[in-house]
């Protein structure tokens, strides 16, 4: 390296020293520690002590650790296809030659900048068995009110359709994608005859297939982590049927102090996101395509 080269290192070693440092201590840190929690008996109040693989142990004969984690799978099978499919749709429409689209596109996106926890107390009154708006809607096509918080079986589809108030995010990522497929593509499926669903099929989706796998795979980590809706909505009820895996997860660290447990919790959770995203990134080998060729 020439004294030029060095000194360029030496700078941008110091611009970017307050991102490592702060990525070493607040992110690379705790993560060892609750590797190493993971394997102890630990209550923050006092040292923890080396228990091996107890804690994983004892989550497969732990009832509600298996509860949580499936009202979580659950609710990723139905939240993450829902969203994805109505972002996209969305996203074709405000991309179409309408009248006011730049306003439609405000309107769309203005929702997902509500904070989560006002988003929720809005909801719940929505959902409101007795006076919520929803029930008032359904009544006028004479369908009786429904008690969405408060039943088992709708329960979890209440918070999915929650959820759908935070498209917004992926909308706009897709419009973004579909202003860069080229017009000549349209132009030259019209020749061929392609009809616009097929144009869509097989021009649109192909062209901004890396932009469906990236929310593809950032709704799949965001589903997995699930926390303030149910936790300000249900709270976990009825009967556990919103109990999702990090609100168990936050119970066992923060309300019953059970540390080394929550953070062999937390480690599993990773493991499930990581082959999940891997089993992902296996399924999309040929059918993402890449402007390289790739």
């Amino acid at each position: 390296m020439t004294r030029t080269d060095k000194w360029n290192l030496r700078v941008g070693l110091c611009f970017i020293s307050p991102w490592i440092i702060g990525f070493g201590f607040f992110f690379s840190l705790p993560c060892i520690l609750s590797l190493y929690f993971s394997f102890c008996n630990y209550n923050v109040l006092n040292k923890p002590v080396f228990i091996g693989v107890t804690n994983y142990t004892r989550l497969f004969s732990d009832e509600v650790f298996w509860i949580s984690l499936y009202n979580t799978l659950f609710f990723a099978a139905v939240a993450l296809p829902v969203g994805t499919i109505l972002s996209l749709g969305l996203a074709l429409l405000l991309n179409a030659n309408i009248i006011g689209r730049s306003i439609w596109r405000t309107v769309f996106f203005l929702p997902s900048l509500v904070p989560l926890v006002a988003l929720a107390i809005l909801w719940q009154w929505l959902l409101n068995a007795e006076y919520g708006l929803v029930n008032i809607f359904l009544g006028w096509f004479g369908i009786p009110p429904v008690d969405w918080l408060g039943d088992v079986r709708f329960s979890k589809f209440a918070l999915v359709l929650t959820g759908l108030w935070a498209t917004g995010h992926a909308v706009v990522i897709y419009l973004a994608g579909l202003q860069d497929v080229p017009r000549s593509l349209y132009e030259a499926s019209t020749i061929d005859g392609a009809n616009p669903l097929q144009q869509i099929f097989h021009v649109t989706l192909p062209m901004i297939s890396p932009v469906i796998y990236f929310n593809v795979i950032m709704g799949v980590i965001g589903v997995l982590q699930v926390f303030a809706l149910p936790y300000v909505m249900t709270e976990g009820g009825p009967a556990r049927s919103t109990l999702f895996y990090t609100m168990y997860l936050f119970d066992q660290a923060f309300v019953y102090l059970n540390m080394g447990y929550a953070s062999a919790m937390a480690w599993v959770l990773f493991g499930i996101i990581a082959v999940l995203t891997f089993a992902a990134d296996r399924f999309s080998k040929g059918k993402v395509h890449y402007g390289s060729g790739n």
